[in-house]
């Protein structure tokens, strides 16, 4: 009997960057922990990490290539792309080509496209869903350091003093970042501030919330730089050294705010908070500033990085123990990508289109057709196609339909482009529906190369897993391609190491310490070596044996004078006056336990119970005003689109503010997502998107009948019907809501759901009590069952979908299905709040009765809830925090 081989891997998922070991058994079964030595997690997974092993598998995979929705060779679709980039190509020049990559391509994947597309193609029509998280600070690193360069790393969590959150919920979408600051809480008194318009789960466990007005960061950081002139808190000796522009800078800051007074009135924020937190800031050395999406997806996210970074340039807290500006990524790749030019605006190894640099670049290639200007950014390019200047779009790892902002016009764009081009796992990703080739690329598990994370740390992902039906790597498919366009020599590479090698070698030609991005010391890696390369931080020059823990303390910017660029900035409006017709600021972001799309974590049954549906949070004084029940429906509408969610009244919402999560899309919910809604406005500087700041307003929307329907399989959902769709264990979980069948016929109707014989439909009808239960059997398995009434009182879905474990039902258990009630021995675990132990609302609320638990601590030694990840800690303390343990109770 062979003995199951672990091997180390990355995590597929945000820009953390977790370590872990995947083992796979004899079975095809696969279990997946943290990896104890890697430095970035050291063990720790959050909730998704640990459920990767359930989102594995061929179900909804794609796996042959298909051209008009046919298989064929792969042959057959290697020449058809190839074909088809050449005549267009040349019947209309190289820009009318683009290619739209992703942070899930590992970095050997990216140089490839790159290179292909920008040194052989002649375009530079090449962006990534980065631009969507992380343009902004890559345009304000460049801006203030000549650079894209994040100066520090995690260690500085573990040393800092005071941490500030800005823009960023880390405790459920950086987790393990979030528990190394909770631990430096604990263990050093660190003081954390949170810096959002809304309360999150971070903001629960800071020192100090700022919940400023929407679009304000800008203010609030002139404010402190403004503070720290005044009270002679600047380091002048490391301005006069290594800083550029700070006078300038100062003047700008102080046309936004002069004093705390105007900065309270202008962020809405109290006085005696802002006089706080700059308090803290200058008194406290030892601070890094973390930002995330909250600051980049902006229009102004470039000028609201620079302030941040003005703050820290002005203190010179840089670069040292402990201290930084640091920018968190949301991609497990995207600082990979900004490596090898994954953004139209770059050039591989950190180069842009200056003449030498294009020139540079040309010579290594031996580049037969260099690009030599800055290629269309991401919505840019997708207007291109709108107006025919793009004919043709090869799409890569990602899935633009359900996650660019206007998706009306995305799906526009793509109906009308001559030849579209999809690479992806996922048979479901909306983005293939308008695809007229289909490639199958390998996922997670099956691929082999390198990324880097937010700490410019580079690791290796390995593959445990064979590819599925005809997968292949996405670097092999865009070889295969280019070898047919007549471009062998230059993409003759048998695996990944030999990408690996050309990026490292060209990281390091004619740099001479010109360029912060340089792994020269790998450039002539062994096999062996590549294969155990442990994680390694860049830049890594030749002849340096180690890689480099931080930047810029003593100085050294990558500037023509080595001095960093003090940045003047402004508050701008995040958006033209929109009137009474919208008078709210439409937010979007993240769920804790899903990821972008949800093709992936989709996939999990763990992962999809602690927010089976899509909401709307809003505050209750805008509930009342729109007249909008907590529970209830509404519609949100903005200029680009409506769609509509449940209703979540919060007091953690600013008033005027509404938030709604970015995963859910046409594929899962009825509604087709928060993508049709958001502002297509874009930073002028970075090109982002200003996916945090949509104008909108809101109507109430009303049901007769609200419940939940259980499947098998999925299902063709009927018009006239609400639902959300999560996968669950054995079958798919509908939540739904209707006004009843439109011709009055339950019977005919539920059929039509359930897709059954009228034989096979067991019912259960109180008219008068508005409840209407239905289950389809056949042989004596449950197929489907839907449960609707009046007052939302439906038998709990957790017990109900135990029944679809089971082949066959016996007459109790179809009498106590249709009754609603719980099987002896059956326990109802209640919706999970601890997704990484399964824990749910029911088991923790009979412990906490029957164990007199009080802490967060017990709980966990109870249950193991908050043990892990600890993302769901807040919401812990939250449940103690409340009345009566028995009122939660799910029944």
């Amino acid at each position: 009997m062979v003995t199951p081989l672990p091997v180390k891997t990355t995590c597929p998922y945000c820009g953390v960057g977790c370590g872990v070991v995947a083992t796979r058994y004899a079975d095809n079964s696969v279990r997946v922990e943290g990896d104890g030595e890697h430095p970035s997690n050291m063990g720790r997974l959050c909730s998704k990490g640990s459920a990767l092993a359930t989102t594995l598998g061929e179900h909804d995979r794609l796996l042959y290539p298909e051209i008009g929705g046919k298989r064929v060779s792969w042959d057959a679709a290697l020449d058809a792309v190839a074909e088809g980039l050449r005549g267009i190509r040349d019947a209309y020049g190289p820009d009318s080509i683009a290619f739209y990559l992703s942070g899930q391509l590992l970095t050997e994947d990216y140089y490839v496209a790159n290179k292909l597309m920008k040194g052989f193609l002649g375009s530079a029509n090449v962006d990534t869903n980065s631009r969507l998280c992380m343009a902004s600070s890559v345009a304000g690193h460049k801006r203030a350091f000549g650079s894209d360069t994040v100066p520090g790393n995690y260690q500085d969590l573990d040393e800092a003093d005071l941490i500030i959150l800005v823009g960023s919920n880390a405790a459920w979408c950086h987790p393990i970042l979030f528990q190394r600051m909770m631990a430096a809480k604990r263990t050093r008194g660190t003081r954390i501030v949170t810096i959002d318009p809304r309360g999150t789960a971070s903001s629960e466990e800071a020192d100090l919330h700022l919940g400023l007005a929407p679009g304000t960061d800008t203010i609030l950081f002139n404010g402190l730089l403004t503070y720290l002139a005044v009270l002679g808190a600047v380091d002048r000796q490391f301005i006069a050294n290594h800083c550029s522009g700070y006078e300038a800078a100062l003047a700008a800051a102080r046309t936004d705010a002069v004093t705390i007074a105007d900065v309270a009135r202008r962020t809405r924020i109290d006085a005696r908070d802002i006089e706080r937190f700059y308090a803290w800031f200058a008194t406290t050395e030892r601070t890094v500033t973390f930002y995330s999406q909250g600051i980049n997806q902006s229009s102004s996210g470039t000028d609201k990085v620079n302030a941040i970074i003005n703050c820290h340039l002005a203190t010179g807290r840089i670069g040292r123990r402990g201290m930084g500006p640091f920018s968190l990524t949301g991609q497990p790749n995207a600082m990979g990508g900004r490596e090898v030019g994954g953004l139209a605006n770059q050039l591989a190894a950190h180069m842009g289109f200056d003449n030498a640099s294009v020139d540079r670049v040309r010579r290594f290639w031996s580049a037969p057709d260099m690009a030599r200007r800055d290629g269309l950014k991401a919505l840019d390019m997708f207007d291109a196609m709108v107006d025919g200047r793009i004919r043709a779009i090869w799409i890569m790892a990602t899935n633009p339909v359900a996650s660019l902002p206007n998706s009306a016009n995305v799906i526009a764009a793509l109906e009308k482009c001559e030849l579209v081009i999809v690479s992806d796992c996922f048979s479901n990703a909306a983005s293939l529906r308008y695809a007229d080739i289909r490639l199958p690329a390998a996922g997670w598990g099956e691929k082999d190369g390198t990324v880097t994370n937010s700490e410019r740390r580079i690791s290796r992902q390995r593959a445990f897993l064979p590819l599925p039906g005809e997968a292949k790597p996405d670097w092999w498919i865009v070889s295969e391609v280019a070898r047919r366009l007549g471009f062998h020599d230059a993409f003759s590479y048998d695996a990944p190491i030999d990408i690996f090698r050309e990026h490292a070698a060209l990281s390091a030609y004619e740099n001479d310490g010109a360029r912060d991005f340089d792994i020269g010391e790998l450039a002539d890696i062994e096999v062996e070596d590549y294969d155990a390369l442990a994680p390694v931080q860049w830049p890594m020059p030749k002849g340096s044996g180690e890689g480099t823990p931080r930047l810029f303390g003593q100085g050294g910017f990558f500037t023509a004078d080595g001095r960093a660029n003090f940045v003047a900035v402004t508050e701008r409006d995040a958006f033209a006056s929109a009137g009474s017709f919208y008078p709210l600021t439409l937010n979007t972001g993240r769920v804790r336990d899903q990821w972008h799309t949800m093709t992936r974590t989709g996939r999990s049954p763990t992962l999809s119970q602690h927010t089976p549906e899509p909401v709307v949070k809003l505050h209750p004084v805008d509930a009342r005003r729109f007249g909008i029940e907590d529970g209830g429906f509404a519609s949100v509408r903005t200029p680009w689109g409506e769609a509509e969610f449940k209703a979540e009244v919060s007091e953690e919402q600013r008033i005027g503010s509404v938030f709604v999560p970015m995963h859910w899309n046409a594929e899962n919910v009825s509604s087709g997502g928060v993508a049709a809604l958001v502002n297509p406005a874009c930073d002028p500087i970075s090109g982002q998107p200003a996916l945090k700041h949509t104008p909108a307003t809101l109507r109430p929307k009303f049901y007769r009948f609200r419940g939940f329907c259980l499947s098998r399989r999925r299902l063709t959902v009927p018009a006239g019907l609400h639902w959300s769709v999560t996968r669950q264990d054995h079958c798919y979980a509908y939540q739904i809501a209707a006004d009843g069948p439109p011709n009055g016929n339950w019977p005919l109707w539920i059929r039509s759901i359930l897709k059954c014989e009228p034989d096979q439909l067991v019912t259960m009808v109180d008219v008068r009590a508005g409840v209407y239960r239905y289950a389809a059997i056949d042989a004596d398995r449950v197929e489907a069952c839907i449960f609707l009434d009046r007052g939302g009182d439906s038998p709990s879905l957790h017990w109900v979908k135990g029944l679809f474990a089971s082949e066959t039902l016996d007459r109790l258990p179809r009498r106590i299905l249709m009754a609603g009630r719980t099987i002896d021995g059956m326990v109802d675990p209640g919706r999970i709040v601890c997704a990484c132990f399964s824990v749910g609302i029911n088991a923790l609320m009979a412990a906490i009765s029957s164990q007199s638990l009080v802490s967060v601590e017990q709980i966990g030694a109870s249950l193991k809830a908050g043990t892990n990840c600890g993302s769901c800690q807040p919401e812990l303390r939250e449940i103690l925090r409340r009345t009566d343990p028995p009122d939660l109770i799910e029944t």
